[in-house]
């Protein structure tokens, strides 16, 4: 029988035959595919032909097309709807692709052709986008070890394998931590919680087979549940099995693979020549150097902290009006602030929420996209890879632009936080192929026939998300490997982080926050409270985030520590992180850092991504939010063109300059008169 991972997909867009792909069949696809790769990297590396851009560097793009594919569809599946077969072929397949990956880029023959090219490149008579591809495939040789040779070379392929088992081991052990800890709430334990809240805890005691309501690790249910549960004992008890994650002991404590991470890319960095694995790292990111890095986040930090520790004064005043004696601990800002919020702005995220509905949140991110960029979706009725999964068939014009799939819902078997992949990537390359893009939530499922409510951190990330799916879909570049988010990591976030003002954008709540029952729009005076506070409690959201951003970059701007949490407690410490607040990701659930090595000495990227953002989205307050030509520029020069140029140039054809730091402090509220 023909594995249906390796067929031709007859199917609506040729998207991949869910309801016909089995576990069983992802082995012996991967195992095909893989060596269909290999045979067509040795084809070019053996052409006796003299090397070309056409038969090397244009081959090279497309010699892993079924790998692509196989692959595509089984990590969205690992990542997004896990089990124990899934996870097995995770632990297989990682050191598998490391040592692939290294035969390629240790392929001396292969590398002489580049090399050769290289040389050669001002006579080569290259358009711009393919004199990017060169310097970018010659690059990612030289910095996986091309030029290394003998022991260096041999140990260069040993540690790639080992991160690659590592990470992957990471992310298994975080996964079933979270997945099973859980806390049983009586009745009495749902008093003062919001309906919402409740609902959360029943449907997730739903999944657990339990009879009742339970708290589980899931943000989108420990978090509110911090906001408003008057219990304390409670609050403290939920705080711990959240920060605690990794941490436990036992089979899926992360603390050691951390440590062995960091050691290991302190190594690879220094094998490779450079001081540390931060410089080795930032070498290719807009940042460049450490120094730079920590520079940005030492302006954001201080008056963030300042913010924070007048707003943890009196917060721990209303802590010891309650009869509450000690100082305000983590397990109390949430709670207060919330409190303190409605005092201040007369906003109530039990009222707030109802306007908020996940289908018009949707709604208003297709609709912001149809303004700006002339985009189109249309349902589609095909089968996915789970139930919650919903996609769209995305047009402009009337021409097929992408598929975009949705799968928002918290489960057991999906990883935590959000993300956007894409299954497919967009390439003009041979068969021009229109992108499979995939965002991925956690929100929390309302149970059966009430509709599905999000906080306005929710509405948030669900717009962050569909920024990174923006950048997929109208992608317009002829090769893949620069396609859509295949850009430098501290410009990635930049057009998720951007798309996030359209929902500050007072048109869009006032057309599409409408309240769940009335379908009433959201009354003037919440939405302007609503959007008056969009700069509360912003000194402790960004202390949270800069000190993870921190402790990540001194794990990897020098010697690697011998104790991972040790390092973190004294970066902590030398910056003076405040008693109630903790990093947003301590070192054992630091899944950006430790997962892979995408965010690794890169967490930083979202900070920096925000001071472009802040910049860009003034263009649009300058001409209006869906101005037009401000939305072609930005479609021309950024979200079309990928990886295709620097980003400094990118931004720049865009904004005419690159920005200052004035305008993240600005819209974080952290000016000082």
């Amino acid at each position: 029988m023909t594995n249906p991972l390796l067929a031709h997909w007859d199917t609506p867009f040729e998207l991949p035959p869910f309801a016909q792909i089995d576990d069983a069949h992802f082995q012996p696809a991967f195992e095909t595919a893989l060596a269909e790769g290999r045979a067509a990297i040795a084809a070019i590396a053996d052409n006796p032909e003299p090397p070309t851009f056409a038969n090397t560097i244009e081959a090279m793009e497309q010699a892993e097309d079924a790998l692509g594919r196989v692959l595509g569809v089984f990590y969205n599946l690992a990542g997004a709807d896990s089990n124990d077969a899934r996870q097995e072929l995770q632990r297989v397949f990682s050191p598998a692709l490391a040592e692939y990956s290294t035969q390629i880029t240790q392929n001396a023959a292969l590398f002489a052709r580049i090399e050769s090219l290289w040389e050669a490149r001002e006579t080569l008579d290259l358009n711009d986008e393919q004199a990017r591809v060169l310097m970018l495939t010659r690059r990612s040789f030289v910095r996986s070890g091309a030029k290394l040779e003998g022991a260096d070379k041999t140990r260069m392929a040993e540690i790639s394998s080992r991160l690659a088992t590592l990470g992957t081991e990471f992310t298994q052990r975080l996964l079933a931590d979270e997945a099973d800890w859980f806390l049983e709430l009586s009745e009495e334990d749902l008093e003062g919680l919001p309906a919402f809240v409740v609902d959360a805890a029943r449907s997730a005691g739903e999944e657990k087979g339990l009879s009742g309501p339970c708290l589980t690790t899931s943000r989108s249910l420990i978090s509110p549940f911090l906001q408003f549960s008057p219990r304390r004992d409670l609050r403290e008890k939920a705080f711990h099995a959240w920060s605690s994650r990794g941490a436990r002991g036992g089979k899926n404590d992360t603390r050691a693979i951390a440590a062995e991470t960091l050691k290991l890319r302190e190594e690879r960095a220094k094998l490779l020549g450079y001081d540390s694995f931060a410089a080795f790292k930032l070498e290719t990111e807009m940042a460049k150097t450490p120094d730079a890095v920590r520079g940005l986040l030492m302006q954001v930090w201080e008056p963030a902290k300042r913010a924070a520790e007048r707003d943890a004064k009196i917060l721990e005043t209303m802590l010891h009006d309650d009869g509450f004696e000690g100082p305000l601990e983590p397990w109390d800002w949430r709670y207060y602030s919330a409190k303190r919020r409605k005092i201040e702005h007369d906003l109530d995220e039990a009222e707030l929420k109802p306007y908020l509905q996940l289908d018009r949140m949707i709604e208003a991110a297709f609709t912001c996209a149809t303004r700006l960029f002339g985009l189109e979706f249309e349902a589609l009725d095909v089968p996915l890879y789970h139930a919650d999964a919903r996609a769209w068939n995305v047009t402009r014009n009337g021409e097929h632009i992408a598929v975009f799939i949705g799968d928002y819902f918290a489960r057991g078997s999906k990883r935590s936080g959000a993300w956007c992949s894409a299954m497919r990537s967009q390439k003009k390359l041979g068969k021009p192929v229109a992108p499979i893009v995939v965002n991925v939530c956690n929100f929390a499922k309302a149970p059966k026939g009430q509709p599905n409510l999000l906080s306005y951190d929710d509405a948030r990330t669900l717009f962050h998300e569909f920024g990174h799916a923006l950048h997929q879909m109208l992608s317009d570049v002829t090769y893949e490997s620069i396609s859509g988010t295949s850009v430098a990591r501290d410009f990635v976030e930049l057009p998720s982080q951007l798309y996030e003002h359209w929902l500050e954008v007072p048109a869009v709540l006032e057309e599409f926050a409408t309240h769940a029952e009335t379908g009433e729009p959201m009354p003037a005076d919440m939405l302007e409270r609503l959007l008056a506070a969009q700069t509360y409690d912003q000194g402790f959201a960004t202390v949270e985030y800069v000190s993870s951003a921190l402790v990540d970059l001194d794990f990897h701007d020098g010697d690697a520590p011998a104790d991972p949490m040790q390092a973190q407690a004294e970066t902590l410490e030398r910056i003076g992180m405040p008693h109630a607040i903790t990093m947003r990701h301590a070192t054992p659930h630091f899944a950006h850092v430790f997962s892979g090595d995408g965010y690794a000495s890169g967490y930083y990227s979202y900070m920096w991504s925000e001071v472009m953002d802040a910049d860009a989205f003034e263009a649009f307050d300058e001409n209006g939010a869906f101005d037009p030509a401000t939305a072609k520029s930005l479609e021309d020069n950024i979200l079309s063109r990928g990886g295709s140029s620097d980003p400094v140039e990118l931004y720049t054809a865009f904004r005419g300059r690159m920005p200052g730091v004035g305008a993240l402090l600005k819209g974080r509220g952290l000016v000082e008169d």
